[in-house]
């Protein structure tokens, strides 16, 4: 046991280390290039400059929403992967996604952002997808028993519906509401609201810790159900529980930044297949590269096309698709 909390110690530094590696990266590279050891002559004496305001007033705020965002999505993608013991579920499979894509559709289309302000966006974007998630709990829970089964075709149907009902409103939608849904259905990190910044960052972390309350519990999903019982888990609750917890991970993520895809697919198969199956490890390790990762793909969507800007669900699908397809084609598929 002491030999495998010492790994377990030995990679939660490896990837701490890699993650203070791409903010540097970060916080460095762009549109004005800045060397990291100006960054404490910036903090101390450079108030007021440009390259000061492009370090505190783009770049750090793009980076925490980042962490906290692919943190979130990785933890949403590894709780749910454990809950339904399928490889293949993701934070978007259950329609939560669709549901707030259709509060921002709705949102853009009245031009309620333009009475209400631009904070309303992702506000109309957390109420739809809170509203899929009720709705595809209740149609799951039958008897006091939530069905797992159940509940991933009912959310694989409703993503289907949803997105159905978000093309109608996008066929029937002036142009220029049009474009409005599309930038940000692709997903950015690019918010100015701090309010939401701090939100984000702290849901996240809130949800890593309420995460450890469930690692025993997962462990013992992953044998089953009938064997969870027999350990002594409340598997109706802790299945709820779960459920509810990715869902919000996931419903905060999307209707703040948009969809940004393979964040929560691609590096929970990564981590399982680099560090193995235990959730004590796999849930930080999971939280700590999947921040890393969508700080990178966005450092790479703002800089890779200069002096335009790529929208960061383009650059998570092309590296997350490839990963997984990497994982697939060496069959390390694990769960």
């Amino acid at each position: 046991m002491k030999d495998k909390l010492v790994n377990w110690a030995i990679w939660i530094g490896i990837l701490v280390i890699f993650l203070l590696i791409i903010i540097i990266f970060s916080l460095s590279v762009g549109p004005t290039d800045i060397p990291f050891k100006k960054f404490i002559s910036l903090i101390f004496k450079g108030k007021g400059s440009v390259e000061y305001s492009v370090l505190f007033d783009i770049r750090i705020p793009r980076i925490l929403l980042g962490f906290a965002i692919g943190g979130a999505l990785s933890l949403a993608g590894v709780i749910l992967q454990g809950l339904f013991r399928n490889p293949l579920v993701e934070p978007y499979t259950l329609g939560i996604s669709g549901g707030a894509v259709l509060g921002v559709c709705l949102n853009i289309v009245f031009q309620l952002d333009k009475n209400l302000g631009i904070i309303s966006l992702p506000f109309s974007g957390f109420l739809g997808a809170i509203l899929i998630i009720l709705l595809v709990y209740s149609l799951s829970i039958k008897r006091g028993i939530l069905k797992i089964n159940e509940l991933l075709l009912i959310g694989v149907m409703l993503s289907f519906i949803l997105s159905s009902l978000n093309m109608l409103i996008m066929a029937v939608s002036h142009i220029q509401d049009l474009q409005g849904v599309i930038f940000w259905i692709m997903g950015s990190l690019a918010e100015p609201n701090w309010f939401l910044i701090k939100l984000m960052f702290f849901v996240s972390i809130l949800g890593l810790l309420f995460s450890y309350l469930f690692c025993h519990a997962l462990n013992a999903l992953s044998l089953g159900e009938e064997e969870a019982l027999h350990l002594g888990i409340n598997v109706e609750i802790t299945k709820r529980l779960l459920f509810i917890l990715a869902s919000l991970l996931t419903g905060f993520s999307v209707s703040i930044a948009g969809i940004i895809g393979f964040v929560g697919l691609a590096v929970p198969h990564f981590m399982r297949n680099l560090i193995g199956n235990d959730y004590r490890i796999l849930l930080i390790s999971s939280f700590l590269s999947g921040a890393g990762f969508l700080i990178l793909c966005d450092t790479l969507a703002r800089t890779i096309i200069l002096p335009l800007e790529l929208p960061v669900g383009v650059i998570t699908g092309i590296l997350g698709g490839s990963i997984f397809i990497y994982i697939i084609s060496k069959k390390q598929i694990k769960l």
